[in-house]
């Protein structure tokens, strides 16, 4: 008899010819805007951690404290064993940051989608899904057993269209997007998705992973970036990029949020968050809170970066962004992955991203309030003096 597994050295093969094959780079120090990969010190633009608060004391001593205190697991779900008063303090919280009346925490940002999702729609309902989201929320809506449709990356017009065609066969219809798209830095077209949900009776459902804490006056997120801070939809988001922990939220009104505890599976029967992860997300929502100049220096580095390229870089054209992702693509993964490994030998974590996470090559650099100017001129220099075969 043939053996079943061989099938997957030859996909391994295949990858590799394709240059789409991945591996794991150690990081050996504590997060930050300069860490040790592999035993170099490289300054990192690959990083989530928009406000420097992974490697922050008051979090680490924050978290000492929680797993001093109730130990390092929560040790059952939230309806059994696992609930915490920590836990409530960090819901209330974030609904405090997000101006809703509640928000229910998960163990992950893709637990949450998966959650989410399957809850509010099944079989009978249908989804609209945005081409380029995140594969919590692709995954999500296949897990509900809902009718799936994708549209264009951003394109209101084909949703309204297909609305128009099949809305009235469904009993429930949830658009879904995130809010700032991670592999290119671009925000959604949230006015029009809620207006179109509006005119059609449609949730609408919005990832704030990589906008929550960076995006808005007050750092709410997308939604309040576009004022609807009050307007009623499903708020979703993540604890590990600017809140630098680990977990994920759905925000929204107290019967949202309440049906959720009931009927979410991956919040019913997972492992509640560890204490540790909820006391440091708990104080990096204060810290967020107190301190919007940590806001305002990533802000200013984004704008710093953007400042060089138009002056040393011309050449050099980043995809359309409006948060601290900024993408360049190139030819192909073979170059992006050449690029990758000459900006590291040179000091520089940039990391190549490549098929099928992404439709294109491309280098991603990812922005921190922590970076400091010489950081910034390092990088563009660098990348002025390797020669890159661009994408036309």
């Amino acid at each position: 008899m043939s053996n079943p597994y061989a099938w997957l050295e030859q996909s391994l093969e295949t990858i590799h010819r394709a240059d789409w094959y991945r591996s794991v780079k150690t990081i050996q120090s504590c997060p930050g805007a300069v860490v040790i990969l592999d035993g170099q010190e490289v300054i990192n633009f690959a990083s989530n951690d928009y406000l420097g608060l992974a490697g922050d004391e008051r979090l680490i001593e924050a978290a000492t404290r929680a797993i001093r205190e109730f130990g390092t697991g929560s040790t059952g779900s939230r309806l059994l064993s696992g609930h915490r008063e920590l836990h409530r303090e960090l819901e209330q919280a974030i609904a405090s940051l997000k101006q809703t009346e509640d928000a229910v925490i998960f163990s992950s940002g893709y637990l949450a989608n998966l959650g989410a999702i399957t809850a509010l729609v099944g079989k009978r309902d249908l989804i609209l899904s945005d081409q380029y989201n995140h594969s919590s929320l692709k995954n999500g809506a296949i897990l509900s057993g809902a009718t799936v449709i994708e549209y264009p990356h951003g394109d209101v017009e084909t949703i309204k269209k297909e609305l128009q065609q099949v809305r009235q066969n469904y009993r429930r219809c949830l658009i879904i997007t995130d809010a700032v798209f991670s592999m290119d830095g671009d925000l959604c077209p949230l006015p029009a998705l809620l207006r179109v949900g509006e005119e059609f009776s449609c949730m609408v459902l919005v990832d704030e992973a990589h906008s929550t804490a960076v995006l808005g006056i007050n750092g709410f997120g997308c939604v309040e970036h576009f004022g609807y801070t009050h307007y009623p939809l499903i708020q979703m988001g993540t604890l590990s990029k600017a809140l630098g922990s680990l977990g994920g939220y759905v925000a929204g009104s107290r019967t949202l949020v309440d049906f959720l505890r009931n009927r979410a599976p991956s919040w019913i029967y997972t492992t509640a968050l560890s204490p540790g992860d909820t006391a440091a997300a708990l104080a990096a929502i204060q810290i967020v809170q107190q301190e919007p100049q940590r806001r305002d220096r990533l802000w200013s580095n984004v704008a710093y970066l953007r400042q060089l390229f138009a002056q040393q870089l011309p050449h050099l054209k980043l995809l359309p962004s409006e948060s601290p992702i900024l993408c360049f693509q190139l030819a192909n993964a073979g170059e992006a992955v050449r690029v990758g490994k000459q900006l590291i030998s040179a000091g520089i974590f940039a990391p190549a991203i490549r098929p099928p996470t992404v439709p294109t090559s491309r280098v991603r650099i990812s922005m921190m309030a922590t970076h400091q100017k010489k950081h910034i001129e390092k990088l563009v220099n660098v990348l002025a003096d390797i020669g890159l075969l661009f994408d036309v």
